[in-house]
């Protein structure tokens, strides 16, 4: 396993940075999609539900990427190639929802995400690394 050196999680966990997640399609097109995240125990960790494309990839093939940049001079960004583990643990679920709401919506807003996204139906998704590739300030 690949671990997110301390300078990789600061970078991740600076702001509302969005996850570009690359995952498969069943007939194996390359597919990307946005999600909130967090970092916890070296995986980044989202949710996503378990009907959507994304959820249905996920359980067919758990090999993905996520990359994360910072679009400003200097620029930076972080690849992180890994296995997406999965979980519908109701407790846990809410409290990854809650967390990421708060972290992108604020934390007068966490409890409203928490309940909308920590429902039945909905996913934990750890990704451990296998990979981790990361550039930072490039235009200096």
């Amino acid at each position: 396993m690949a671990a997110l050196t301390p300078e990789v999680v600061e970078f991740l966990m600076t702001g509302t940075r969005t996850g570009m997640l690359g995952y498969l399609a069943s007939d194996g097109r390359p597919l990307v999609a946005p999600v909130w995240f967090l970092v916890e125990d070296d995986h980044l960790v989202f949710n996503t539900a378990a009907g959507t494309a994304k959820g249905k990839a996920l359980h067919r093939d758990p090999r993905v990427v996520m990359t994360v940049d910072d679009p400003h001079p200097p620029f930076s960004f972080v690849q992180v190639q890994g296995v997406a583990e999965l979980s519908d643990d109701p407790t846990a679920l809410r409290d990854i929802a809650t967390r990421i709401g708060g972290r992108y919506m604020g934390a007068d807003r966490a409890e409203e995400f928490g309940r909308r996204n920590g429902v039945p139906g909905e996913l934990i998704v750890r990704v451990r690394p296998t990979k981790v590739i990361a550039a930072f300030n490039l235009a200096d």
